[in-house]
Order: structure tokens, then sequence, then C-alpha cells
């Protein structure tokens, strides 16, 4: 532990300084700094070591306290002499009281405001020279003794001639050349570290530096810089009444300014490490630096302009009531564009919901890149970055910490990439970096210095966040009213779709639309393929068309689609006994269960893993451990007595059916029944692949519907596990499904990600017995399957400078590690790209009920081979079924009424729709929130709604009412309850929710 604090600044100043000498230059006193600190913070921590061994714990302590002591001094010393960007680095390390000695920060301290000053007779020379009049011709008083001198200038009090008091900054005679000069060395440091260390490439921190530092040498700008952030933050229409994110700070107002002197308004405050003042005032120093911050937040989330320099040197505290900071020193400005400040926004609101997928969005829309899927760590880093502050004491510990972290992420960097010791300290997991967000992290750094310094805590998330999110919320709230890009600009299919978009403006103009996809099929062709509002809450992209959108149970349409796939290819029957093909399922009196009981919801098992989400909410996402879970679950009624929605073992107990069907994994039969012969490629997953995360909505809750839940917590439809946490549940699955860990997870009843398109193409074509409709529209680029279905991450850029570097191409990485995150995916690649092994064919024994046969894989992902009765001949390539009475088996009537439930809700695997005088009408799947698809096999009629804002499904239920009513197509029951009623009764169904 003492070796890590005694090398804390050793790793930072030997490191740099050790390749000074080489810089052109370079005079020989920077030889003699750097043997000095090389000498200093590598040698001694080891001397140290050795004399710890006869020591004593409390003379280890003190003999580590001198030696900081002696080096800090040294340290000093050398800043001094080498002056401009050195003293700018030393101000900074001043401030790092929560991961530095307290030695070097008593000692660097001085370097913000106490430098040794310049002559008189230079600074008197300056300022004539600037201002074209004697120092005795402009004011009436100036003290000689200067009140602060830094790296850049110093300060003087003087009073005007009109006897206005002021404080005048003088800037250093020559500090230009110096600082120029230093930029240009630190650059060729900062390469040659980069050639040597490609981990270590600083280039876009130094090119930022190069960018903004020069700024700071002109006063014109910091003049207008203080006016700008004045004004931003109101310090001059100051009032009584405290809006919600206004901050209560004080600036001085700018008199007169030039290129090299500065006159400022003067104000009288004390000094941020004048402690004994600040308790002999009664200065709240929790509160002071809470409001600095406020005040910083304001300057980057709200205006996108903020002071880079927040170091303590550059505050006061007036001594007057109500003791308000003071807020000095605009030099260091930085801008942001509009998309950058919502992208700091996300990425700070993501980190503080623990938002996997709105990180990686953020930090894409930011420009910053990574080489492989590292969503946790990724997670981790941006927590740690906002992690809330530690006071001095704590240094230690942090230091420790931050190490911990960072070995063990380059630990499992280095077990996915498959690297040796050498190579993982070669490689950067940063593909690219943007410069914009460098003075960004340094404010953040200097922030949490400044609060351990003061000895307070600082919850940055809680302090921030109203900041972070005003910014979104003025982009959000933005519309269809006011924001004409509301609907996507996508050519309009037919006069129904114009209707339906001027109805969707309406409901968006309520606040009862978030985001929205509306795609609808008749006799084969697109009708409708809108797309409107926004990917999320803290999200103000644009929905497309070929967003994806978690749509909850209904995937269960999809799942149960597979099953029949299965049957239709003679691989498996609906009479089946589980326990027959599924041997482990057979505990616990379930060997009667067969296939159609699971699909009817009538397997007794209502209630299976009912409890997983409160022991575990994550053990969802283990495939392995839920398949054993239900094979060892207990029935609550005798299978086929009772129809209880099977709202989360559903999709499980298919799982499991059809894995030991067809001998194949999950996620095999998916896109070889459904994905690659409907042709919608990367727009239909159950657990998304990395790489898709930018195209993903973002689950929120309508509020406004939550309370009316616990009107029909008694639902005599729903299991027991299901209706008495209803609430609950609603407000809890967003948070856990919008998780990365979640939606990448294989959750056959419940994660389904797709966009309306995709799911509207599916159920045209069980709308029409199995025969795919023709390609889609064509109209919106990229086209309907054009995505790749496993996308990749960039591959490694090798720097050519690297002499015989050779690190191991990783363009491939993530689809050969983790690509689904689950262990069961690993076989997939053998059905998308082709290849031939012996888990690309069906072998199953059917133990006697059922057939036996094989089935293969083209190289195009169609299958072809068997039939019903198992024959080899070709499957058309325009149906994905081969049953002419597929209607029937789906809805469990006609032949297969046997394997159905009498006046059931649902037939085998879907809800039955039916109108209001009770004939069929059709069927398809609802999910929690109001997603659904749904097809009129009587009409040839589909159509597809996701949605990203949950509620009871009256928006669903009104959009499909509409567009049927347009057709002159038969509203289904479920659906035109939600229509305008005034009828009691009516209007009370309609707050039941439309969730299976």
């Amino acid at each position: 532990m003492e070796d890590l604090e005694g090398k804390s600044v050793g790793v930072i100043f030997g490191c740099l300084l050790s390749q000074l000498t080489t810089s052109d230059g370079m005079g020989k006193h920077l030889q003699t700094a750097h043997e000095s600190i090389h000498s200093s913070f590598n040698n001694l921590p080891g001397a140290l070591q050795q004399r710890e061994k006869w020591s004593s714990k409390s003379k280890r302590s003190a003999l580590w306290e001198r030696a900081h002591e002696r080096n800090a001094k040294r340290l000093l010393n050398l800043i001094v002499e080498l002056e401009g960007l050195w003293v700018k680095l030393g101000q900074y390390l001043s401030t790092r009281a929560d991961v530095l000695p307290e030695a070097y920060i008593n000692l660097l301290k001085q370097l913000q405001d106490s430098l040794p000053p310049r002559p008189l007779k230079e600074i008197c020379r300056t300022i004539e020279k600037e201002l074209g009049k004697s120092v005795g011709d402009l004011f009436s008083s100036f003290v000689d003794t200067p009140l602060a001198t830094a790296s850049i200038a110093q300060v003087h009090c003087a009073t005007l001639r009109s006897g206005q008091d002021v404080v005048v900054k003088i800037q250093h005679e020559g500090i230009k050349a110096v600082i120029l000069e230093d930029l240009k060395n630190a650059k060729s440091i900062v390469d040659w570290i980069a050639w040597a260390e490609p981990q270590y490439d600083f280039n876009p921190m130094i090119d930022e530096w190069c960018k903004e530092a020069p700024k700071e040498l002109d006063f014109n700008i910091e003049a207008e810089n203080t006016r700008k952030v004045s004004s931003n933050l109101g310090c001059k229409n100051k009032n009584n009444v405290m809006s919600e994110n206004q901050v209560d700070v004080l600036i001085p107002e700018v008199i007169q300014s030039t290129e090299k002197v500065l006159i400022l308004e003067y104000m009288d405050g004390i000094r941020l490490n004048d402690s004994e003042s600040l308790k002999a005032f009664g200065i709240d120093k929790q509160k002071l630096v809470e409001e600095i911050t406020r005040a910083y937040a304001h300057q980057i989330y709200i205006d996108g302009f903020f002071n880079g320099d927040p170091h303590p040197g550059n505050f006061l505290v007036s001594k007057e009531p109500p003791h308000r900071p003071i807020l000095l020193d605009f030099g260091l400005t930085k801008s942001l564009s509009s998309s950058m400040k919502q992208a700091l926004a996300k990425m700070f609101l993501a980190s503080a919901e623990g938002d996997h997928v709105a990180l990686l969005s953020a930090l894409s829309e930011m420009g910053l890149r990574l080489r492989l899927d590292l969503p946790d760590q990724a997670m981790e880093v941006t927590t740690v970055f906002f992690r809330s502050s530690t006071p001095a004491s704590e240094a230690l510990e942090n230091m420790k910490s931050l190490s911990e972290h960072r070995t063990k992420n380059m630990k499992i960097i280095q077990e996915k990439m498959k690297l040796n010791k050498k190579e993982v300290k070669r490689f950067n997991p940063v593909d690219a970096f943007p410069g914009d967000i460098v003075i960004f992290t340094r404010v953040l750094n200097l922030l949490r210095g400044l609060s351990s310094i003061m000895d307070v805590r600082i919850i940055y998330l809680d302090i921030m966040r109203p900041f972070a999110e005003s910014v979104l919320q003025g982009y959000i709230n933005k519309g269809p009213a006011v924001n004409s890009q509301w609907v996507c600009d996508t050519p309009v299919h037919s006069d129904v779709e114009t209707k339906l978009r001027r109805f969707l403006v309406e409901l968006g103009n309520d606040d009862k639309i978030l985001g929205i996809q509306v795609c609808a099929y008749k006799d084969g062709e697109v009708i409708i393929d809108t797309a409107a509002g926004m990917l999320g809450r803290y999200d103000p992209r644009p929905v497309q068309p070929d967003s994806l959108f978690p749509v909850f149970s209904v995937t269960k349409g999809i799942t149960a689609g597979m099953i029949h796939w299965l049957v239709d290819k003679g691989k498996l029957k609906l009479g089946e006994n589980i326990a027959n093909i599924w041997p482990e399922f057979r505990s616990n009196r379930k060997e009667v269960i067969k296939v159609h009981h699971v699909l009817t919801h009538t397997s007794g098992l209502h209630n299976a893993l009912a409890d997983l989400p409160r022991e575990n909410p994550l053990l969802i996402c283990d495939w392995d451990e839920c398949l054993h879970r239900i094979a060892m679950s207990v029935p609550e009624t005798e299978p086929g007595r009772e129809q209880l929605y099977h709202y989360l073992s559903f999709g499980w107990l298919c799982g499991g059916i059809i894995e030991h069907a067809s001998g194949k994994k999950f996620q095999e039969i998916l896109e070889e029944a459904f994905i690659h012969p409907l042709q919608i490629e990367g727009e239909l997953y159950i657990g998304i692949p990395p790489g898709v995360e930018s195209r993903l909505a973002t689950l929120t809750v309508d509020t406004d519907d939550v309370h009316k839940l616990s009107l029909y917590s008694n639902r005599p439809d729903l299991p027991s596990g299901f209706t008495s946490n209803i609430s609950e549940l609603v407000t809890v699955l967003p948070a856990l499904f919008n998780t990365l860990n979640v939606r990448r997870a294989i959750i056959p009843a419940a994660n389904g990600h797709c966009s309306a398109r995709a799911l509207a193409r599916y159920y045209a074509t069980l709308a029409d017995g199995g025969i795919l409709p023709p390609p889609h529209s064509s109209s919106f680029k990229p086209l309907l399957g054009s995505h790749p279905h496993l996308p990749s991450f960039p591959s490694q850029k090798t720097s050519k400078k690297q002499k015989g570097n050779k690190i191991k191409n990783v363009a491939a990485a993530p689809d050969k590690v983790n690509t689904h995150k689950q262990k069961h995916t690993d076989d997939i690649c053998c059905s998308i790209k082709g290849r031939s092994d012996n888990r690309c064919g069906f072998s199953h024994d059917s133990g006697g009920n059922g057939s036996s046969s094989e089935s293969t894989i083209s190289n195009n992902g169609n299958t072809v081979g068997s039939t019903e009765n198992g024959d080899d001949s070709p499957q058309s390539d325009t149906k994905i079924f081969s049953n002419p009475r597929i209607h029937d088996a789906l809805l469990g009537v006609g032949e297969y009424e046997n394997y159905g439930f009498p006046s059931g809700q649902f037939g085998l695997g879907f809800k039955i729709y039916r109108s209001k005088d009770g004939s069929l009408s059709g069927f398809g799947h609802s999910g929690m929130g109001g997603s659904t698809g749904y097809c009129d096999i009587n009409n040839k009629f589909s159509i597809a709604v996701t949605v990203n804002k949950m509620s009871l499904g009256a928006v669903t239920g009104k959009i499909i009412q509409f567009v049927c009513s347009e057709l002159n197509l038969h509203v289904p029951a479920d659906y035109a309850r939600f229509s305008e009623s005034e009828n009691p009764e009516e209007q009370s169904n309609a707050w039941r929710p439309l969730i299976n």
C-alpha cells in the first residue's frame, strides 16, 4: 500500500519528465530536473521498502511522511523553475487530495496563487504598454504587493481615479513563448509515449490543450468569457425567488481589458484554503461546495459553455451573508455543441440509471468508440468517473481502489481478447477519443479534488442530475406540435397511412406517445410503415423504421410459432408428452403434460418461476438455470383443466421443448424458421447481439396509468403470482429490461426486440397460411433485412510506428466471444455462415410418439429438407409452413380442437381475437406496455405496433381500431374497448391492461 502511495506521483512525473530531455530546445536544467525527479520517485520507494522490514508500524508511517515532504519540496522547486505548463500541471495535482498524499497537497497548493511574484517594474511596464498610460495616471492607488501570483499572471489591488476599487490582472512577460514551447514539447512527449506504449495514446488530450490553452493568453477573450458566464448564470439579475436550476454565485464585473491586462470589479472574499476565516465567518463548507458544483453543472449541461479551471485558487467566498461563492478566472473555457451537450447529459443519466444501452449510445454519439464489446466495463468506468467525492483522509484507499479497478478490467480484456501479458499491456481498448470531453473530464476531477480539500462529500449524481435532465427534457418535450420532424419523413404507402399519421400527432400532443412504430400489411402488400417520436425519455434521437423496441410478451407469439414450425417439419407432435423428449421434465408429476398444454396455458405451471424476480431478477438471464428450474417445478393444477396465463414460464417451457425436440439451439431455430426466410435479419431478436445498441428504444412508464392497475389485480384469467405484483412489475420492469444483461439474455416469453415492420411481416406470413409476402417496401434505407444479423466492432488499429508490435486481430472478436452473452449460443455461426457440422442437422429420436427425420440449412439460411412426413423434398422458398390447415393449428380449432381449450382466450400459443358479436376475427399476441402483433386471417391483414412508453394499451387499441375502421375490417373486441364510450361498463373495461 505504501508502495502504491509513494509511486502515485512518480508514475505521472517520472513518465513525462523522463522524456523531456529528448525534445528539441530543452535546456540543461531539464536534464537536472529529470534526474532529480527520477531519483526521488523511482528509487526511493524501493529503498524505503527495505528499511520498512526493520521498522515498527508507527515508524514506517513517519518514514513515509518525511519522504513525501522531502520529495514534495523538490517537486515544487522544479515546477517553479520550469514555469508555464508545468505550473498548470502542478495546480491540477494540488487539488487531487482524493488520490495524493497530504504532503504534496500542502506544498503544491502554493502554485494556485502564491508563486514568487514578478518585479514591480515589469508589472508597471506591461500596464503602461497595454493601456497607454502610467500606473499613476490610471489609478489613485496601486498596491505593490500582489494579491495572488499564478502560472500566467499576477493580480494587484488598485483604486481607479473614479474611486472604484478594482483588481488588475497582469500577464507575465515572456510567458506566452514559454507556454507555447511547453505545448510543443508536450506534444513531442505524447507522440513518443504513444509510439513506445500504444495503450497510452494521449494525443486527443494534448491536441485539445494545444487548441484551448493559447486562448488563455489573451485577456480580451477572458473578459468576454467572464461576461458570458456571468450572463448565463444570471449573476446580475438576482432576485429573492430561485428557480429550480438557478444558481447563487457571484462573478466580478469586467471594467477594461487588453491582450495582457484585465481590470475587474473588486470583491472582498475569503480564500478557500483559509480554514480559520471560513470557520470564523460560520461558512457552511458543504453548502458552499455544493453550490459551486451546481454552478458548473449549469455551465456544462444548460449553457454548454464552462470554465475549465476550477482549482481552489479560482474561488473566493463573500464575507457578507449568505456567503456566496465568487467565481474567478475565465481564461480557460470550453464551448460545447448542442449534440455534445446532449451526449454528455445522456452519459451522466445512463450512469445514474445503470442503463448500459443508453451509455453505449451516448459514448457513440460523442465520438468515443471502443474496439471491443465491454458494456459492463464502460459502465463501471463511467460510474467511477461520476462517483461521489471522498475526504482527503481516504486518498490512500481511493488510489488502491482505482488501481484494483484497472487491474481487474485489464484482466477481463486479456481473457476476452485472448492476449498474453505483453500484448494486453500494449492493447488500447479505445478506438477513438473525442477531444471535446478532455476539458470536461478535467473539470470533474478538479471539482472532486476541491471537495476533498474542503473535506466534504459531494454526491454528484444527485446534485448534477436536474441539470442533465433539463437539457434532454428540452428536446424530448418538443412533441409534434413544435417538432415538424416528430414523424419520420418516409414515403406514404396509402391514404390510410396519411390519416394515421395525423392521428398519431394528436396522440403525441396529448403526451400519450414517446416513441412508436406502426406497420401493416393488406393482401401481402405494405400499406403502413410509420415511425414517430423519440427513442427514449433521455434519448431525443428520432425513432426510425429500423429501430428495435423491447416488446415483452409479444415474444410469446414468435416462440409459439417456432413450436408450430417444428411440428410442421415432423420433429414434434402437439399431443406428445414433453417428458418423452425432455427426460428431466418428468419429475414432480409432470409426465402427463403435453406440448399442447403448454401452448394453451393449461399445463398447471402458471406460477413456475414466479419467485425468480424476487429471489434475484438477473437469474432470468441464466438460460440453463431457468430450464433446470422449469424441469424441477411442480404443477398447481391438473393439465388441461384450467387456462391460466403462463406469463413467465411459457418461454422456458417452449424453449426447452424446442431445443430438445430439434437438437439445436433456440437461436438457431429462430433464424432458420423465420429470420432468414422472412428476410428480417437485424430487425428481430430474442436476445440481442452486441453492436445494435444504437438502434434500441428505451422503456419508460406512463405514470398516469400505473395507479389504475390495482383495479384489475384480481383478474381470474391471470395467475396469482402475476396479479399480486402487477403494479410493482410495471414500475420495475422498465429499469430491469433496459439493462444490457437482460436485453442480451434469451427470455423467450418476454425480451423480444424487433421493429414493427419485421413483426408485421411475420404476422402477414401467418395470415396467409405461411406464404411469404413480396419483399418489403424499398422506400426507406436501410432496407428490411439488410442489417447484419451479428454486427462486428472496429478492428484493432496498429500504429505505423510500432516497431515489430503485433497484436492479434480482434475484428471478429465479438462474434467469437460473448456474441449473445449466453453460454449456449456458440454454435449459431454454423447456420449463419453456412458451415456444416454435426450440430447443423436434426437428429432427435421422438421415442415412438413422433417421427424422426433430418433437415439441413443452406448457405442462405433457408431450410432445405423435411416435410411433416419426414420427406426430403425441397421446401418452397415462398412458404414457411406446408400444413394447409396451419390456421386451425394455430387457433386450436377444426381438427385441432382436441388440442385447444374450449372457449379459452388462447389457441395454441396465440391470443384469439373475436369481434363484438363473438365471431373469430384473428389471432396475435400483445405485451405488457402496449406493443402488439395481430393478424386477421379472413382479410389477409396484419398490423404491428411497438411502443416504448408503457401504458395499459389504450394507444395501441385506438390505433388498431382506427386502422381497421378505415379499412372496413372487424375490430377485435380487445381493441374496440379502448374507444371513447359513454357506457360505464365499457369505460371500466378500457382500463383493463392489454398484456396478453
